[in-house]
């Protein structure tokens, strides 16, 4: 069964004991320091992490299935935490959500850890297929969520499909923060983006008679 498969049906880690976040924190900060000391993530075994941290294994496994789901939490602990929506509107919910967007690509250009480790999950597998079933599948559906809400509320167009309006709405932004490392990625550029797509995404009034 794949890590994609096990998170299908559950929501994170299978915890034996209550969790402690300064023992998570402790163990996440652990493996941040190797990462900073250039151990590569193909050589952070279990064992290590946990010396490291000051812990042992089993501390590790209570709390994590593997290495592949602890590394993704120290991801997520490096980037900016996923923001509050303001449910005013489809439009403020996409804008908050694109500038998420676009901080995560000024960080991950200013942070060098977080530009190594990303790169490294990519060679490797199992921790990007446990990076997509842990953190962006459920961003995605989140946004799919808000896109369907405007369809039913006559905000915007149903004639397209929710996954392709996903597309054209956080596209533009993904292409400008990964894609194009040299782009600037300025303040205000969220509400414009987000602005200039709506007006091709909103339903067309009927010409009155």
């Amino acid at each position: 069964m794949s890590l994609a498969d096990s998170h299908s049906r559950q929501d994170g880690p299978v915890r034996g004991r209550p969790r402690s976040e300064a023992v998570e924190r402790s163990i996440i900060e652990g493996v941040i320091g190797l990462l900073e000391d250039g151990v590569p993530l193909s050589e952070l075994s279990i064992e290590r992490i946990a010396r490291t941290a000051g812990v042992g294994k089993a501390t590790i496994y209570r709390r994590w299935n593997g290495k592949e789901e602890l590394f993704v939490d120290v991801v997520r602990a490096a980037e900016p935490p996923d923001p509050e929506l303001p449910g005013t509107s489809v439009r403020d919910d996409l804008v908050t959500l694109v500038e998420q967007l676009r901080r995560r690509g000024l960080m991950s250009r200013s942070s060098v850890l977080l530009h190594n480790v990303i790169a490294q999950m990519k060679h490797s597998p199992k921790i990007w297929e446990a990076y997509h079933a842990i953190v962006v599948e459920p961003r995605r559906r989140k946004q799919h969520e808000i896109l369907r809400r405007g369809q039913e509320n006559g905000e915007l167009r149903t004639d397209i499909d929710v996954d392709v309006m996903n597309d054209i709405v956080f596209g533009p932004m993904l292409v400008r923060a990964v894609m194009r490392p040299d782009a600037d990625l300025p303040e205000g550029l969220a509400e414009r983006m987000v602005d200039a797509v709506l007006e091709g995404l909103r339903p067309v009034s009927s010409p009155t008679p």
